[in-house]
Protein backbone atom coordinates (compact mmCIF):
# COMPACT_ATOMS: atom_id res chain seq x y z
CA UNK A 1 0.00 0.00 0.00
CA UNK A 2 1.56 3.36 -0.94
CA UNK A 3 2.16 5.89 1.82
CA UNK A 4 2.53 9.82 1.62
CA UNK A 5 3.63 12.58 3.83
CA UNK A 6 1.96 15.66 4.71
CA UNK A 7 3.44 17.95 2.34
CA UNK A 8 3.56 14.63 -0.11
CA UNK A 9 -0.30 14.54 0.03
CA UNK A 10 -0.72 18.50 0.25
CA UNK A 11 0.53 18.81 -3.15
CA UNK A 12 -1.07 16.26 -4.49
CA UNK A 13 -4.80 17.70 -3.82
CA UNK A 14 -3.00 21.29 -4.15
CA UNK A 15 -3.58 22.65 -0.64
CA UNK A 16 -0.92 24.24 1.94
CA UNK A 17 0.37 21.30 4.40
CA UNK A 18 -1.64 23.10 6.80
CA UNK A 19 -4.88 22.64 5.32
CA UNK A 20 -4.40 19.14 5.59
CA UNK A 21 -3.64 19.03 9.34
CA UNK A 22 -7.14 21.51 9.96
CA UNK A 23 -8.88 19.06 7.39
CA UNK A 24 -8.20 16.14 10.09
CA UNK A 25 -8.41 18.90 12.63
CA UNK A 26 -12.35 19.19 11.70
CA UNK A 27 -13.16 15.76 11.35
CA UNK A 28 -13.11 15.82 7.42
CA UNK A 29 -9.84 13.19 6.83
CA UNK A 30 -9.83 9.35 8.45
CA UNK A 31 -7.59 9.69 11.24
CA UNK A 32 -4.17 8.83 9.47
CA UNK A 33 -1.61 6.27 11.26
CA UNK A 34 1.92 7.95 12.83
CA UNK A 35 5.19 6.48 12.46
CA UNK A 36 7.42 6.06 15.94
CA UNK A 37 8.70 9.65 15.33
CA UNK A 38 4.69 10.85 15.03
CA UNK A 39 4.75 11.95 11.30
CA UNK A 40 1.39 11.36 9.98
CA UNK A 41 0.98 8.82 7.02
CA UNK A 42 -1.50 9.00 4.29
CA UNK A 43 -2.71 6.62 1.97
CA UNK A 44 -4.82 6.92 -1.28
CA UNK A 45 -8.17 6.85 1.19
CA UNK A 46 -7.10 9.92 2.25
CA UNK A 47 -6.48 11.52 -1.65
CA UNK A 48 -10.11 10.54 -2.30
CA UNK A 49 -11.10 12.23 0.90
CA UNK A 50 -9.69 15.11 0.06
CA UNK A 51 -11.08 15.48 -2.97
CA UNK A 52 -14.80 14.39 -1.74
CA UNK A 53 -14.68 17.06 0.95
CA UNK A 54 -13.53 19.91 -2.25
CA UNK A 55 -16.37 19.03 -4.33
CA UNK A 56 -18.89 18.92 -1.37
CA UNK A 57 -17.87 22.09 -0.03
CA UNK A 58 -17.59 23.26 -3.97
CA UNK A 59 -21.28 24.88 -4.20
CA UNK A 60 -21.45 27.44 -0.87
CA UNK A 61 -25.54 26.99 -1.04
CA UNK A 62 -26.12 28.05 2.84
CA UNK A 63 -30.46 27.73 2.95
CA UNK A 64 -32.14 25.42 4.29
CA UNK A 65 -29.50 23.55 6.50
CA UNK A 66 -28.01 22.44 3.27
CA UNK A 67 -24.25 23.26 4.14
CA UNK A 68 -24.45 21.75 7.04
CA UNK A 69 -26.06 18.32 5.87
CA UNK A 70 -22.86 17.74 3.40
CA UNK A 71 -20.38 18.80 5.78
CA UNK A 72 -22.20 15.94 7.81
CA UNK A 73 -21.77 13.27 4.67
CA UNK A 74 -18.35 14.16 4.54
CA UNK A 75 -17.64 13.76 8.43
CA UNK A 76 -19.15 10.11 8.41
CA UNK A 77 -17.63 9.23 5.26
CA UNK A 78 -14.42 10.40 7.47
CA UNK A 79 -15.54 7.75 10.02
CA UNK A 80 -15.92 5.33 7.39
CA UNK A 81 -19.90 5.58 8.34
CA UNK A 82 -20.47 5.46 4.11
CA UNK A 83 -24.38 4.26 4.80
CA UNK A 84 -25.03 7.53 6.82
CA UNK A 85 -22.83 9.83 4.43
CA UNK A 86 -24.96 8.76 1.05
CA UNK A 87 -28.09 9.10 3.46
CA UNK A 88 -26.99 12.16 4.44
CA UNK A 89 -26.76 13.67 0.44
CA UNK A 90 -29.51 11.85 -0.62
CA UNK A 91 -31.30 13.88 1.98
CA UNK A 92 -29.63 16.77 0.80
CA UNK A 93 -30.85 16.61 -2.76
CA UNK A 94 -34.39 16.30 -1.49
CA UNK A 95 -34.13 19.49 0.46
CA UNK A 96 -32.08 21.22 -2.96
CA UNK A 97 -35.62 19.78 -4.86
CA UNK A 98 -38.12 21.11 -2.32
CA UNK A 99 -36.39 24.36 -1.84
CA UNK A 100 -36.10 25.18 -5.95
CA UNK A 101 -40.00 24.25 -5.64
CA UNK A 102 -40.20 26.92 -3.18
CA UNK A 103 -38.61 29.57 -4.77
CA UNK A 104 -40.20 29.02 -8.31
CA UNK A 105 -43.87 29.10 -6.13
CA UNK A 106 -42.64 32.28 -4.86
CA UNK A 107 -41.66 33.77 -7.61
CA UNK A 108 -44.43 32.71 -9.47
CA UNK A 109 -46.85 34.10 -6.42
CA UNK A 110 -45.73 37.79 -6.92
CA UNK A 111 -47.99 38.32 -9.74
CA UNK A 112 -51.42 36.89 -7.32
CA UNK A 113 -50.01 39.50 -4.52
CA UNK A 114 -49.35 42.34 -6.95
CA UNK A 115 -53.11 42.18 -7.73
CA UNK A 116 -54.75 41.92 -4.50
CA UNK A 117 -52.71 40.86 -2.02
CA UNK A 118 -53.09 37.34 -1.81
CA UNK A 119 -51.19 34.20 -3.57
CA UNK A 120 -53.40 31.86 -5.65
CA UNK A 121 -53.21 29.42 -2.66
CA UNK A 122 -54.44 31.64 0.18
CA UNK A 123 -57.58 33.37 -2.51
CA UNK A 124 -58.30 28.85 -1.72
CA UNK A 125 -58.49 28.68 1.57
CA UNK A 126 -61.09 28.43 3.77
CA UNK A 127 -62.34 31.58 5.49
CA UNK A 128 -62.83 29.84 8.11
CA UNK A 129 -59.49 29.54 8.49
CA UNK A 130 -57.98 32.67 10.59
CA UNK A 131 -54.17 32.56 10.20
CA UNK A 132 -51.12 35.37 9.58
CA UNK A 133 -52.70 35.89 6.08
CA UNK A 134 -56.08 36.55 6.93
CA UNK A 135 -54.73 39.23 9.82
CA UNK A 136 -52.96 41.13 7.07
CA UNK A 137 -55.68 41.44 4.58
CA UNK A 138 -58.28 42.62 7.30
CA UNK A 139 -55.47 44.94 8.58
CA UNK A 140 -54.94 46.48 4.75
CA UNK A 141 -58.27 48.61 4.71
CA UNK A 142 -56.53 51.51 7.19
CA UNK A 143 -53.12 52.63 7.79
CA UNK A 144 -51.01 50.55 10.08
CA UNK A 145 -48.04 51.35 13.00
CA UNK A 146 -44.77 49.52 12.59
CA UNK A 147 -45.99 47.11 15.51
CA UNK A 148 -49.36 46.98 13.87
CA UNK A 149 -47.54 45.78 10.57
CA UNK A 150 -44.92 43.47 11.74
CA UNK A 151 -47.96 41.70 13.93
CA UNK A 152 -50.12 41.49 10.42
CA UNK A 153 -47.11 40.04 8.93
CA UNK A 154 -46.26 37.11 11.32
CA UNK A 155 -42.33 38.77 11.50
CA UNK A 156 -40.58 40.43 14.18
CA UNK A 157 -40.34 44.51 14.67
CA UNK A 158 -36.53 43.73 14.15
CA UNK A 159 -37.10 41.99 11.07
CA UNK A 160 -39.19 44.92 9.42
CA UNK A 161 -36.67 47.42 10.40
CA UNK A 162 -34.20 45.54 8.56
CA UNK A 163 -35.70 45.17 5.07
CA UNK A 164 -36.65 49.02 5.60
CA UNK A 165 -32.88 49.71 6.11
CA UNK A 166 -31.62 47.35 3.55
CA UNK A 167 -33.69 49.85 0.98
CA UNK A 168 -37.02 47.34 -0.05
CA UNK A 169 -39.03 49.57 1.51
CA UNK A 170 -39.56 53.52 2.01
CA UNK A 171 -41.87 54.50 4.71
CA UNK A 172 -44.22 56.88 4.90
CA UNK A 173 -44.07 59.24 8.56
CA UNK A 174 -47.23 60.90 9.51
CA UNK A 175 -47.20 64.40 10.91
CA UNK A 176 -45.67 63.22 14.38
CA UNK A 177 -43.28 61.34 12.89
CA UNK A 178 -44.64 57.94 12.94
CA UNK A 179 -43.94 55.53 10.61
CA UNK A 180 -47.11 54.35 8.98
CA UNK A 181 -47.93 51.55 6.75
CA UNK A 182 -50.93 51.73 3.82
CA UNK A 183 -52.11 48.52 1.51
CA UNK A 184 -49.53 49.09 -0.86
CA UNK A 185 -46.96 49.07 1.84
CA UNK A 186 -48.39 45.94 3.31
CA UNK A 187 -49.03 44.22 -0.22
CA UNK A 188 -45.07 44.63 -1.03
CA UNK A 189 -44.21 43.60 2.41
CA UNK A 190 -46.12 40.53 2.02
CA UNK A 191 -44.17 39.64 -1.48
CA UNK A 192 -41.20 40.46 0.64
CA UNK A 193 -42.12 37.90 3.21
CA UNK A 194 -42.97 35.30 0.82
CA UNK A 195 -39.71 35.65 -1.28
CA UNK A 196 -37.93 35.90 2.07
CA UNK A 197 -39.44 32.38 3.45
CA UNK A 198 -38.76 30.83 -0.35
CA UNK A 199 -35.08 32.13 0.95
CA UNK A 200 -34.70 34.63 -1.49
CA UNK A 201 -31.89 37.38 -0.71
CA UNK A 202 -32.50 40.97 0.39
CA UNK A 203 -30.20 41.83 -2.98
CA UNK A 204 -32.48 39.70 -5.28
CA UNK A 205 -35.59 40.94 -3.60
CA UNK A 206 -34.77 44.85 -4.14
CA UNK A 207 -33.20 44.18 -7.78
CA UNK A 208 -36.83 42.41 -8.41
CA UNK A 209 -38.96 45.28 -6.79
CA UNK A 210 -36.51 48.08 -8.62
CA UNK A 211 -37.56 46.49 -12.01
CA UNK A 212 -41.35 46.59 -11.04
CA UNK A 213 -41.45 50.16 -10.06
CA UNK A 214 -39.42 50.80 -13.07
CA UNK A 215 -42.57 50.04 -14.88
CA UNK A 216 -41.72 46.48 -15.77
CA UNK A 217 -45.30 45.23 -14.86
CA UNK A 218 -45.04 42.15 -17.33
CA UNK A 219 -41.53 41.47 -15.88
CA UNK A 220 -40.45 38.20 -15.84
CA UNK A 221 -40.12 38.12 -12.11
CA UNK A 222 -38.92 34.50 -11.93
CA UNK A 223 -35.93 35.83 -14.19
CA UNK A 224 -35.67 39.48 -12.52
CA UNK A 225 -34.92 37.25 -9.18
CA UNK A 226 -32.32 34.51 -10.66
CA UNK A 227 -30.59 36.78 -12.91
CA UNK A 228 -27.59 38.93 -11.24
CA UNK A 229 -27.11 42.60 -12.18
CA UNK A 230 -23.57 41.62 -12.66
CA UNK A 231 -22.03 38.36 -13.25
CA UNK A 232 -18.62 39.54 -12.36
CA UNK A 233 -19.80 41.37 -8.89
CA UNK A 234 -21.99 38.02 -7.19
CA UNK A 235 -21.02 37.48 -3.99
CA UNK A 236 -23.86 35.71 -2.94
CA UNK A 237 -25.12 32.51 -4.17
CA UNK A 238 -28.52 33.31 -3.29
CA UNK A 239 -29.04 36.11 -5.57
CA UNK A 240 -29.45 33.47 -8.36
CA UNK A 241 -31.28 31.16 -6.07
CA UNK A 242 -32.84 28.18 -8.72
CA UNK A 243 -29.63 28.46 -10.74
CA UNK A 244 -27.56 27.55 -7.79
CA UNK A 245 -29.90 24.89 -6.45
CA UNK A 246 -29.53 23.31 -9.95
CA UNK A 247 -25.79 23.76 -9.67
CA UNK A 248 -25.65 22.68 -5.80
CA UNK A 249 -28.02 19.08 -7.13
CA UNK A 250 -25.81 17.99 -9.33
CA UNK A 251 -22.77 18.89 -7.41
CA UNK A 252 -23.84 16.61 -4.72
CA UNK A 253 -24.70 13.56 -7.10
CA UNK A 254 -21.30 13.90 -8.03
CA UNK A 255 -20.69 13.17 -4.00
CA UNK A 256 -22.88 10.79 -3.90
CA UNK A 257 -21.04 8.58 -6.54
CA UNK A 258 -18.02 9.79 -5.20
CA UNK A 259 -19.06 8.13 -1.88
CA UNK A 260 -20.47 5.16 -3.61
CA UNK A 261 -16.87 4.13 -4.99
CA UNK A 262 -15.17 4.58 -1.82
CA UNK A 263 -18.02 2.23 -0.20
CA UNK A 264 -17.47 -0.12 -2.13
CA UNK A 265 -13.56 0.02 -2.15
CA UNK A 266 -13.14 0.94 1.12
CA UNK A 267 -15.56 0.17 4.10
CA UNK A 268 -15.36 -3.89 4.09
CA UNK A 269 -11.45 -3.54 4.90
CA UNK A 270 -11.61 -0.57 7.22
CA UNK A 271 -14.14 -0.93 9.70
CA UNK A 272 -15.20 2.36 11.44
CA UNK A 273 -12.71 3.90 13.90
Amino acid sequence: MKTYSTSQIAKIVGVHPNTVRLYEEWGLLQIPERKPNGYRVFTDIHIEQFRLTQKALAIPVLQAGLRKKIISAVKHSARYEFDKAVLCVREYLETAARERENAIRAAESVTDIMSDGRTSREKAASEDDMCVEDAIYTCENRLLNRSEAAKALGITIDTLRNWEMNGLLTVKRKENGYRVYDPSDMRKLRIIRSLRCANYSLASILKMLTALEAGKEQADIPKELNTPVDEETIVSACDKLIASLDEASENAKEVLQILLNMKEKYEKNNPPL
